[in-house]
């Protein structure tokens, strides 16, 4: 697993080189990010003009990695079928996280995995268990096999509420879903009461650990993925995407980690091909690239921290973020906020009832982030 030590300035921009990486102070209205933070320029994107900021779908501001901007012609080999570019892919990330070839699976995103899950282990009698607020797509997957769905509201500390959780399961529970951080409200649910609470299941219950967020988690006693120190139990799948901080969300690329017997039944749902020969080598490029990989976690621990001093300076509500997007609390009907920030072009996270009065912010740039804040002060008064 790639390390999370941070860097230093010095070694930042050792790393990057002066056309990857360039010191800015950020022009917010003490005239600079707190004390020791620097805003790191990356290399220029071609935008729309005039369209609008984007801080609605937790994708990465930044786009991809510096060097996967570098590869060739992405058209070379689009007439061969994408079969070694799979498995170079699949056997770096074996590597990566030291398990076997075997099992690993790679997805049209993690929404092919999450649709994998739902078909091997949910259906008539099999129903899906999943929080609520959550990532919905495993809904509609599991919907889709005539599953049932019984969704279970967080704790007020807003983690999985596991013991309600596991009461839906034993009740013709097929597939558990845990999305950790969790999407909207970038919250951790403990890896300790996980563990105690996979080990209750049912032992035909399956649990589905969506880990898209991980690489945001700064260290905390509370967080430990489970692909970096598995349960060894054949019930646990795990699933990444290169989509967040390798900034691919267009390309749609995610994978899996399973036990083989696990990875077995999720590949017999499988589409073939699924993964195109584009989108793997950008893939393999990214792995390849883990000091730009640090430092673009070090940059949202960054921009992170810049928002929630932003919202300090308000008095605003922030539920403590393990991502690379924040949910707050506005303190008016999250509809009229979402339409304000419309009329200033700018988008924000839809509504997630019953928070009807909070908003998720994905993380921009810091030039995005000073419009947010200079839109968010033209709010009528709560």
């Amino acid at each position: 697993m790639l390390s999370r030590k941070s860097f230093s300035r010095r070694s930042f921009f050792k790393a990057a080189g002066a056309s990857a990486a360039v010191a800015a102070a950020s022009s917010f209205s003490n005239g600079s990010f707190p004390t020791g933070l620097l805003s790191f320029a990356e290399p220029l994107r071609e935008q729309q003009a005039g369209g609008p900021i984007l801080l609605n779908s937790n994708e990465n501001a930044y786009g991809p990695l510096p060097s996967v901007l570098t590869l060739p012609n992405p058209f070379r080999d689009a007439n061969r079928y994408p079969d070694s570019s799979y498995e170079a892919l699949v056997a770096k990330l074996a590597k990566m996280h030291k398990v076997k070839p075997e099992q690993v699976i790679v997805g049209c995103g993690s929404t092919e995995i999450l649709k994998l899950a739902a078909s091997a282990f949910t259906g008539p009698g099999r129903k899906l268990v999943t929080a609520t607020p959550t990532f919905e797509a495993l809904w509609d997957y599991a919907r889709a096999t005539k599953a049932e769905v019984a969704k279970v509201e967080l704790t007020g500390t807003y983690a999985h509420h596991l013991t309600a959780m596991g009461e839906e399961a034993e009740k013709n529970g097929g597939l558990v879903y845990i999305c950790n951080p969790n999407n909207p409200t970038a919250s951790l649910t403990p890896r300790r009461s996980l563990e105690n609470f996979i080990r209750d299941l049912p032992k035909n219950v399956y649990v589905l650990m969506d880990e898209a967020y991980h690489d945001f988690v700064s260290v905390s006693a509370d967080y430990i993925s489970f692909i970096d120190t598995p349960m060894d139990d054949d019930r646990v799948i795990v699933a990444r995407t290169f989509s967040k901080i390798y900034g691919m969300a267009g390309l749609r690329l995610g994978y899996a980690v399973a036990t083989p017997k696990t990875a077995k039944l999720l590949m017999e749902q499988k589409q073939q091909d699924s993964a195109n020969i584009f989108a793997l080598r950008c893939a393999i490029k990214s792995l390849e690239s883990t000091e730009e990989h640090q430092m673009a976690v070090t940059r949202n621990n960054f921009d992170r921290q810049e928002f929630m001093r932003q919202a300090t300076t308000r008095k605003l509500s922030v539920i403590p973020s393990w991502a690379n997007f924040v949910m707050m609390n506005t303190q008016r009907p999250v509809k009229t906020v979402i339409e304000h920030f419309m009329k200033n072009n700018i988008r924000i996270g839809r509504p997630f009832p019953p928070m009807d009065t909070y908003a998720r912010i994905s993380l921009g740039t810091p030039d995005q982030m000073k419009a947010f804040w200079a839109a968010f002060d033209k709010l009528p008064k709560a």
